[in-house]
């Protein structure tokens, strides 16, 4: 079995070029389940068949609960991420934190200036073992360099567009 091991810390090296360099793309298909509906009763697959995810309404949205939603989806995707970074930053420099805690959470909201939904995030750090000023310093670089904190504090550019009539879905049902 091979060990698992964190990414190499030159990920945190600065990349010089005119435009964005992609490095990795995740990709997932949802469709809508048993109520037709991706939210309500979808299920998330993602093309390398890793994750599969039923989507189920929280029961704060009048829902029966029981599933995993897109903000607990996203909660985790930020938290982890953040955590790598980090981890990363700690590693870089000397520090140890391997008792390191990152709680995350996504809050689905009705947005007073249009009337609909905003999403907000928060990000907890716990970092026990280490220098209060020295964590302060470590977790802000972390919300600098993370790209899901950007994401959340600067916006992210995002296509979204209806596919050619002509084209059907890779792959059929799945992603």
């Amino acid at each position: 079995m091979t060990q698992l091991k964190p990414p190499p810390v030159s990920l945190l090296d600065k990349y010089y070029g005119d435009e964005a360099e992609a490095i990795y793309t995740g990709r997932v298909r949802i469709t809508g389940g048993e109520a037709a509906h991706g939210r309500a009763s979808g299920i998330v697959r993602s093309d390398d068949g890793s994750l599969e995810a039923h989507l189920r309404l929280p029961v704060e949205l009048g829902g029966p609960g029981g599933g995993s939603n897109p903000e607990q989806l996203m909660a985790a995707s930020y938290g982890a991420c953040f955590h790598g970074v980090l981890k990363l930053l700690a590693i870089r420099s000397g520090l140890d934190l391997a008792d390191s805690t990152v709680d995350a959470a996504v809050t689905f909201a009705r947005d007073p200036m249009d009337g609909l939904f905003l999403l907000s995030a928060e990000i907890r750090v716990y970092l026990p073992g280490i220098d209060r000023a020295c964590a302060a310093e470590l977790v802000r670089n972390a919300e600098r360099i993370c790209p899901y904190a950007k994401m959340f504090r600067d916006g992210i550019d995002h296509v979204v567009a209806l596919a050619p009539e002509h084209e059907s879905p890779p792959g059929g049902e799945a992603a």
